[in-house]
């Protein structure tokens, strides 16, 4: 019978034992991130879906800019079919942006929020100083984010009279 002694190499076993576990770990953690990489690609695919057309979006929005500018500056009297009809066209590309995620960024009479607003200027007014009096441009998120700034006028506060 061998005797065990101090100077012999470790057992085979002992050596294969610990090169299953390394395996094993390495293979829990190539797993773990290969899971991890497949959650990312479907965010990153969803991202892609909801926010892929936000550069379209932007195109679409000056459209429909154009068709408000059309309804502040027609004069219903000439020919009101005419203005029906470009409201109504209006209200339908309006309608179509809601449904994609589009949605207007309420404005008149809020405080100012630089996130969602772009001050272009104060002017007096009766309202507390810094509420949003006037709206020189719509603003719009994509699915709860900005898409574009709503660009504003800015409440200076009531105005005070010097005393001389």
């Amino acid at each position: 019978m061998p005797v065990s002694g101090a100077g012999e190499a470790p057992a085979p076993s002992n050596e294969l034992e610990k090169k299953l576990k390394e395996a094993e770990q390495k293979h829990l953690y190539l797993y773990a991130e290969f899971e991890n990489f497949k959650k990312r690609a479907i965010r990153e695919q969803q991202e892609a879906a909801k926010f892929g057309w936000k550069n379209t979006a932007l195109d679409l929005l000056e459209i429909q800019d154009n068709f408000e500018r059309a309804l502040a500056f027609a004069k219903p009297e000439a020919d009101p079919n005419l203005v029906n009809g470009i409201k109504m066209v209006s209200q339908q590309f309006r309608a179509t942006l809601e449904k994609q995620g589009v949605a207007v960024i309420p404005s008149i009479g809020e405080s100012f929020n630089p996130d969602l607003h772009e001050a272009v200027g104060q002017i007096p007014s009766d309202q507390p100083e810094g509420t949003i009096v006037q709206e020189q441009q719509k603003g719009y998120t994509l699915h709860g984010r900005l898409l574009r700034p709503s660009r504003v006028l800015l409440s200076k506060g009531p105005q005070t009279n010097p005393v001389v």
